[in-house]
């Protein structure tokens, strides 16, 4: 009896290590959403790291959460580390290739609770007349045995997709803020200008014609 259990048991690790290296060595993760504001606003809001408090899907999970920039203050070279609760763990990430307008490429480096590379890009695409914006969030890495076994349980594409969707949606409400901002100083700023014109114009008006000589 024991040895039909032992059988048994090892037909079963067997079949599920079988199962686990049989899956696909790579994973990918996209998501994206149009956004009524120019690809630079929105490029904007990915490509500063100090502004991803405001629609980054994990930062609000830890109040407390330690955060640490460096390198270079936005772009290609700059640098951001975290360290919170068990909920976002501790990592970094570095942007590696930076174009104005058009992408945003990441190096994401997990180191707790397990420690795994994978590399985040994120793509602006203008919409219609450029008034708006298609960004898409992208993530790419290796299965290694370990992801391929939580992968047989877990599926990632669900799990991590619907922090995409969440942070694009709140991407998308800080843009357009942002571009809201912008109009309004915009409109500003040449209703000041058409006033001044005005007001010189009519000061120019009122000037009484030089004597006759």
């Amino acid at each position: 009896m024991l040895k039909k259990v032992v059988l048994v048991l090892g037909i079963v690790v067997v079949a599920l290590v079988v199962a686990i290296v049989t899956r696909p060595d790579t994973f990918k993760v996209e998501r994206s959403a149009v956004v009524s504001a120019p690809p630079a606003i929105a490029f904007s809001q990915v490509n500063d790291f100090h502004n991803w408090g405001a629609w980054s899907p994990w930062d609000k999970l830890d109040p407390g959460m330690k955060k640490t920039y460096e390198g270079a203050p936005m772009g290609t070279g700059a640098v951001y580390y975290w360290n919170g609760n068990d909920k976002v763990g501790e990592g970094r990430m570095t942007i590696t290739d930076s174009k104005p307008g058009e992408r945003v490429v990441i190096k994401l480096e997990f180191l707790k609770p397990w420690q795994t590379t994978n590399t985040t890009t994120f793509t602006f695409a203008p919409q219609g007349n450029a008034s708006s914006t298609q960004v898409t969030w992208t993530m790419e890495g290796v299965n290694n045995f370990a992801a391929k076994a939580f992968q047989l349980f877990m599926n990632m594409d669900s799990m991590v997709g619907k922090d995409f969707e969440k942070g694009l949606a709140q991407l998308k409400s800080a843009a357009e803020v942002e571009e809201q901002k912008r109009a309004a100083a915009e409109a500003a700023s040449k209703l000041a200008a058409e006033t001044e014109a005005a007001a010189a114009a009519a000061a120019a008006a009122a000037e009484p014609p030089p004597a006759a000589p």
